[in-house]
């Protein structure tokens, strides 16, 4: 992946990350959330913010001390 890719990726990622936030606030508001649904979404949104910080530790150049 090239610095623009991973880029586009993040932003996609970020976006995501985003609407989950949405869509669990929504949903745990509501009264009626199922819990099943609710924990599938929970677990997505940490999987997404994993890979977003695998995403910004490549674009960080390795420094050795």
């Amino acid at each position: 992946m090239n610095l623009e890719d991973i880029m586009r990726r993040l932003e996609v990622l970020r976006i995501e990350h985003r609407d989950l936030d949405s869509a669990i606030l929504a949903l745990s508001s509501s009264g009626t959330g199922d819990q099943l649904q609710l924990a599938r979404l929970k677990k997505r949104k940490l999987r997404l913010r994993d890979e977003i910080a695998a995403l910004e530790d490549a674009l960080v150049p390795d420094i050795i001390a």
